[in-house]
Parts: structure tokens; C-alpha cells; sequence
């Protein structure tokens, strides 16, 4: 019955070495040479300490002879100790003897224990580790970004997030089922939760109820509104932007918490409409929507020099205004004349490649 009601305790109160395998955090990339590198200094360290304590102590010690303990012997009663070599049966009784054993002898039997037992205790550090990092960045993690579904809408968006606003990859949390899919996110640096978004539990490993966005991309419109009900019941302070495919869906996901819809579908529809009548049209909408080079659609806000002036009359090509979170086109009415506060739609002109190598 204890073993059940262990089984239903919510994710979200497990401890961190029960998430290792569900909640993953980059892995930092070092190579096997380092690693072994690594490990031989850490035991060098160790088996130091234990001379150094020896030695200190050497007035408890004898050796078989009767003799006291000089430094060699403490250096070799340390090696054969921390070794599990044992002594007693067959000792050395020469100093060369002895200085043999420590040289020659011993980093042969650690290099032998290494290649033994090396991959278990790699397996085994690497899940202390995870476990350990897992439960920082529970206690850390503020204002980060949830991303629900890595598919290619899911990529595009955190591509977008990291060009544009500059944000770091440990503070996007990638959620999905497809393990395949939370590898490739896992080796760009991200960090992924493993389990279906539309399980509270699963978005509260996420962290979701301290997130500042969270970005629902999955394949299904069903889907999306059900991980959009959950989402706005833990994070209600949250910016939820949602992606459907079919339009008339975009009604269910305001009234379930979206605050932005994009339709996917319908967008594509209407560039490919566009596009047989004009087809560079795409190539420039594709410009708009890449901000890495050519030109980018950016937020700012309105200097004190140009507060009362019209927007029209800006050096920067402005598509609209921000005021009190409502949204004017530039030729609107309420756009005649910026004020205090407002923030502007523009289109940002960022270098491109050829331009940077020149």
C-alpha cells in the first residue's frame, strides 16, 4: 500500500533524484580525456590526504620490523590501503621495493579499476549530478520561458526567442512526449521536461507557475486548448501565446486563457494566395519574420523628443502603437499623436553577413 501511494505522489512534490530521466539539464560537454584526466587528480588528492594524516599520526604506526614509520612508509601504507591491496602476508621490505609498489604498481591496479568499474561509476556520478542540478534550478528558476511541443513551430519560436530578446538557453523549458525531439532541444542547451503538457503535475516540473511566458505549439488544436486551460489555472499572471491550425478554434483558446492566437494554417493559406500574384511577396514576409538579418519587426518605446509628434513623421518605418496594451495601426485615429508610455511597431534594419564580413 506504501509502495501505491508513492506511485501517486504528484510530480511536482517529488524530490530531484526522482525527476533525473523526466526533467533533463544540459550536459556539459567534456572529453573523455579530460574526464579521465579529472579523475586521476581527484585520486592523487585523496590518496595525499591519507598520507598526510598518516604521517601526522606516525607515532601509532609500526611496521613489521618493529621500525617506525618514515614518510615513505606512510605513502605506502596509504596507497595499498586506499587500493584495497591489503598488507600483511607479502610486504615489501626494501625502500626500492616500496617505491616500486607506489610508482609502478598501484597506477596500474587504478587504471585497472578504472576500466572496470569506470562506466558504472560514470553512470552513477552523471545521476547524482542531474539530481543535484535538478534540485538547484527548481529553487532558482524565475521569469523563464515554458515551450510546449518541439515540433517546428516550437523550434521556430525559440530560434525567435534567442535572435530577438536574447534569451538564454537555460531559461527555456522545452515540454513534449517525443524523446527524440527533447534530444535535439537537450543539445542546444535547453532544458526539457519529459511528459504530456496537459498533466498539471507534468507543467509544474516546468515550473510554469513562475514563468513569465509560455509558448503552446503542439500538432493538435484539442490539445492546445486543454494545455491552455491547465496553464492559465497555475499561471495566471503568465503571457500565453498559443499556435491552432483552424480558425474557428481561436475562440476556444481566448476564453480558455490565450492572451495571443497565431493560425498557422490560415497565415500559410494566405501568403500562397499572395504569392500567385506576387510571388516575391514571401520572400520579404519571410525578411520580416527573420530577425537574425535583412529587416525585423521590433518594439520600442517613444523617446521625449517625439512624444506629440506623429508617427508618420518618424526616420523609422512604424506600423503601429502600443498604449495601455491596446494596439493602433499607424493610420488610425488615436496614432495622430504619440504620447507618454507609448511603444512603437517598427521595422528594424539588422546586419546581415555579407555586410559584418565587409
Amino acid at each position: 500500500m506504501i509502495k501505491g501511494l508513492l506511485r501517486q505522489r504528484p510530480l511536482a512534490d517529488q524530490p530531484g533524484h526522482a525527476l533525473v530521466g523526466v526533467l533533463r539539464m544540459p550536459e556539459s560537454k567534456i572529453s573523455p580525456l579530460r574526464a579521465i584526466i579529472r579523475r586521476i587528480l581527484g585520486a592523487l588528492f585523496f590518496l595525499f590526504a591519507a598520507v598526510f594524516i598518516v604521517y601526522i599520526g606516525r607515532d601509532g604506526y609500526t611496521d613489521s620490523r618493529g621500525d617506525g614509520i618514515s614518510f615513505l612508509d606512510a605513502v605506502y601504507y596509504a596507497t595499498v590501503s586506499l587500493s584495497t591491496t591489503g598488507y600483511g602476508d607479502i610486504a615489501p621490505v626494501t625502500d626500492t621495493a616500496r617505491l616500486v609498489n607506489i610508482v609502478v604498481i598501484t597506477p596500474l591496479r587504478v587504471a585497472f579499476l578504472i576500466v572496470l568499474v569506470g562506466t558504472t561509476l560514470e553512470v552513477l556520478t552523471e545521476r547524482s549530478r542531474q539530481a543535484l542540478r535538478i534540485q538547484k534550478w527548481r529553487n532558482k528558476v524565475r521569469d523563464h520561458v515554458v515551450v510546449v511541443g518541439f515540433g517546428t513551430k516550437g523550434r521556430s519560436a525559440i530560434n525567435a526567442l534567442m535572435a530577438e530578446q536574447d534569451v538564454e538557453p537555460n531559461q527555456v523549458v522545452v515540454v513534449d512526449t517525443d524523446q527524440q525531439a527533447l534530444d535535439a532541444a537537450s543539445a542546444l542547451g535547453l532544458i526539457t521536461v519529459h511528459g504530456s503538457a496537459t498533466r498539471a503535475d507534468v507543467l509544474r516540473v516546468a515550473g510554469v507557475q513562475r514563468a513569465k511566458s509560455v509558448v503552446i505549439a503542439p500538432n493538435r488544436d484539442d490539445t492546445a486548448v486543454l494545455v491552455t486551460l491547465t496553464a492559465r489555472e497555475l499561471a495566471p499572471k503568465a503571457s500565453i501565446l498559443a499556435s491552432v491550425r483552424e480558425a474557428e478554434n481561436v475562440h476556444l483558446l481566448k476564453q480558455s486563457g490565450a492572451d495571443q492566437v497565431v493560425v498557422s494554417s490560415e497565415t500559410a493559406g494566405r501568403l500562397l494566395g499572395m504569392a500567385t500574384r506576387t510571388p516575391l511577396v514571401v520572400d520579404m514576409v519571410e525578411d520580416l519574420l527573420t530577425p537574425e538579418t535583412g529587416l525585423a519587426i521590433a518594439e520600442r518605446p517613444v523617446t521625449p523628443a517625439e512624444e506629440g509628434g506623429s508617427p508618420r513623421h518618424l526616420p523609422d518605418t512604424v506600423l503601429g502603437l502600443v498604449r495601455a496594451g491596446q494596439l493602433y495601426r499607424v493610420d488610425a485615429p488615436e496614432a495622430d499623436a504619440l504620447e507618454p508610455g507609448d511603444r512603437l511597431l517598427y521595422v528594424r534594419h539588422t546586419a546581415r553577413p555579407d555586410d559584418e564580413e565587409d
